[in-house]
This record gives structure tokens, sequence and C-alpha cells, in this order.
């Protein structure tokens, strides 16, 4: 897979719509009821940041991004501001915020996660481009400052000792989302003289 670890421009990003997208197959039965068939295990992110240019050095930024990647080609990373923490968005990350699994005297690799629950249901997504840096580790509740890596490009923990039989392995961070455009084109509108506007950029989740 082709990917650039650095990051789309944030001031652009903070204005981008978009969000989770699901694959589902419905089949309506002659009765009426359905069947329904999620065909993707996660969701695939999708955004449009064009609302986000505001400037022409905007467009700069944006163009020379754009270029950098080859269009579609190179993958890179983007900041969901909806979602890129490992709880609430308005909290710094904390060490016990997700469960990352249970020690069993022997594993010493550990994916971060982050659960997703409503209700009686939850979701589980494995998070690949943590942040450097921001990843902070609990053993039953006891946070870790040293004994671990964290590779940064595929969200792997790794531990010098393997964690205790039945130690709860739990962590904090923020995490981008793998991502390229989903399209080759940029259409700019230089409609004025100190501003111009790309009306429509989309960028879509990639897995890696």
């Amino acid at each position: 897979m082709s990917f650039h670890e650095i990051r789309f421009p944030t001031a652009i990003a903070f204005h981008s719509t978009g969000g989770p997208e699901r694959k589902t197959e419905i089949v309506v039965l002659g009765s009426g009821f359905e069947e329904r068939n999620g065909v993707w295990a996660q969701s695939r992110r999708r955004y449009d940041v064009g609302i986000g240019v505001r400037s022409l050095d905007d467009i700069a930024a944006v163009t020379a991004f754009f270029e950098a990647r080859l269009g579609r080609l190179y993958g890179f990373r983007f900041k969901d501001f909806a979602d890129f923490r490992s709880g609430a968005p308005s909290a710094p990350p904390q060490p016990t915020d997700q469960a990352l699994g249970t020690g069993d005297g022997a594993a010493t690799a550990f994916q971060l996660l982050k659960t997703y629950t409503s209700g009686p249901a939850s979701h589980i997504r494995p998070i690949k481009k943590p942040v450097a840096g921001s990843v902070r580790l609990a053993l039953d509740g006891m946070e870790q400052a040293s004994g671990f890596t964290v590779d940064a490009t595929t969200g792997l923990v790794s531990f010098a000792v393997p964690p205790a039989a039945g130690a709860a392995v739990t962590a904090g961070f923020e995490f981008d989302v793998p991502a390229r455009f989903d399209t080759d084109c940029l259409s700019i509108n230089l409609a004025h003289f100190a501003a111009g506007e790309i009306p429509s950029i989309p960028i879509v989740e990639i897995r890696v």
C-alpha cells in the first residue's frame, strides 16, 4: 500500500463535512419483511473538505498536498475533528479509555482499538494511525511510564515483558484516519481576485 505518513492540513480539515459509511445489502421479501446483510465488517469514512478552502493560500496548500500525493495514488493521514480521540473529543486521552485485551503471560503485542457502544450493542474499530506521543497505557488501571513501544504507523503496542495473565490492558490516544483523495482532478474557481474556492475535494478512508 502506497502511503505517506503526513497529515492533511488541519486548518482546512477542520471545516470538512462527512463521516462513517457502511454497506448493507437489503432484500425485500414478498411478505414485506426484509433480509439485511452487512457487507463490510468496518465502516469507511468519507469527507469533503472543499468548504474549508477560503483563500488563495488555502488553494496553494491543497494543490501542493494534492500534487505531492499524485492525486489518488498515495494515502495520507486525515484528522477527523468529530472523532480523533479514544474518549470524548473534548477530553484529553486517559490510559483507561479503551480496552485492548487481557494479558495471558505470553502475548506482548496488542492492537490499539476503539469501541463504540450504544445500548446493548457495540462495535470495535482497529486504530492503525495513532498520533505519535499521544498514547498512554495502563495495566489493571495503573499507568505505565515505560516498558512498551508504540508503532505510530500500524497502531501496534509492544511490551518488553508480557503482561501478566488476567491483566487488563487499556490505552488512551489520539489518532488519524488513513485516507486518500477520491478524485484525480481539482476544480479550482478563482471567482475573486484575493480569494477562490474548490467546490468539492472528496476524501475517502482506506484500509491499511
